[in-house]
């Protein structure tokens, strides 16, 4: 263990903001114990259906606010392809080159989910498996996939973004909102605007990060409590949902598209994460804990887009005991079920372990010829680059 850390220590460029890494780190593991704990699969005759414990116990609704960390994300995508593709121009690496680089990154691991879930869903039919309970299982492993389109698009827009304040975006989904949900409401197809606009609003503050514009402490400070004290108010005041996440049977969800509600409170995740950048790279200084992250951000793509087969792997091999299991097939309806499903966590993390060892191989390649990154080394224990 010494040498691995000693070797991820040699490799690592000195002038990595290591802070950006566990911004990041942060967010993929946010999404992932997020969707394990509010994703439930309970057996019943038809099969396997989905269903949330935030359904059933509105008070666990403040968690959906700490594992919601999508903007976040976006924060950190947008400084990165800012400052890579600022990099790249002032290299002379033409534009089709950085985005194909950085698309190939995002999108090379795509290809082995695509093919292990169509030939399962090819399975699952043929040996007579439900049509709900396969939509079911499909719709929990394909509906990570929205967020790399939004992702892919506003990077290819990045030169663009880069001109862009975040003001402009965060009016536009302010006047989609006031078009939706206002005395007059306006029709539903208008929430797909909101899917691009709502993720620029954070994109463009980290786009204006990497061009050295980032937000002073009072800022800082600004965007947190305005985001938050704003939030609460369109929850308490304007009818907006308190979960930051889609509940099944909700009548309008913060996510599917994203809100005025969910902006908000991704300004306050923005304005905290902004706040953290002094205290991390403190952290970060310290070998074992970069280790940690570095590693984690080496596979961040891999985890994200495995860790739901992880949780339908296990719940899978579940329904061979004698009899639902609690917290795996039983319904979210009461506390003992969150005990129970804290316990299953440890058991998803072990599949999801063996899902990185299967398939990480398809997210570490070599990175591609003018790439775009601040620096990056490659030792044996692999790459330490942005993702």
């Amino acid at each position: 263990m010494r040498d691995l850390v000693s070797r991820i220590e040699a490799v690592t460029p000195p002038g990595r903001d290591r802070a950006v890494d566990a911004l990041r780190a942060a967010a993929v593991l946010g999404v992932v114990l997020g969707h394990w704990l509010v994703t439930a699969l309970v057996t019943d005759s038809g099969g396997l259906r989905g269903d949330s414990p935030l359904r059933h116990m509105p008070e666990l609704v403040p968690f959906s606010w700490v594992f919601q960390t999508l903007a976040v994300f976006f924060l950190v995508g947008g400084m990165v392809a800012a400052k890579g593709h600022a990099s790249a121009r002032a290299r002379g690496v033409p534009y089709g080159r950085w985005l194909g680089a950085r698309l190939a990154r995002l999108f090379g691991p795509v290809a082995a989910v695509l093919v292990v879930w169509t030939a399962a869903t090819g399975a699952m039919l043929a040996a007579g498996a439900g049509t709900e309970t396969v939509r079911t299982l499909c719709a929990l492993v394909w509906s990570p996939l929205w967020f790399l389109l939004v992702f892919a698009a506003l990077t290819a827009a990045t030169p663009l973004v880069a001109r862009v304040g975040p003001v402009w975006p965060f009016a536009v989904v302010l006047c989609v909102d006031l078009a939706r949900f206002g005395l007059e409401a306006g029709p539903s197809w208008l929430g797909s605007i909101n899917v691009a606009a709502g993720w620029l609003v954070p994109y463009c503050l980290g786009a204006a990060w990497a061009r050295g514009a980032r937000p002073g402490r009072p800022a800082c400070w600004g965007l947190l409590l305005g985001g938050g004290a704003a939030t609460a108010g369109l929850v308490l005041w304007a009818g907006y949902p308190a979960a930051m996440v889609g509940v099944p049977g909700a009548g309008v969800s913060n996510l599917a598209p994203p809100t005025l509600a969910a902006v908000c409170f991704g300004l306050a995740q923005c304005g905290a994460a902004l706040l953290l950048l002094g205290p991390l790279r403190r952290a970060m200084r310290r070998p074992a804990v970069w280790t940690v992250v570095a590693l984690a951000n080496l596979s961040a793509m891999t985890v994200f887009l495995w860790h739901q087969t992880a949780m339908i792997a296990v719940t899978a091999v579940g329904l061979l005991a004698d009899g639902p299991l609690p917290g795996l097939h039983t319904p979210p309806g009461g506390v003992g079920w969150v005990f129970a499903r804290l316990l299953w966590l440890p058991v998803f993390a072990a599949a999801l372990t063996v899902c990185l060892a299967a398939f990480g191989a398809c997210e570490r390649g070599r990175p591609e010829r003018g790439e775009d990154e601040r620096g990056a080394g490659k030792g044996k224990s692999g790459a330490v680059r942005h993702g």
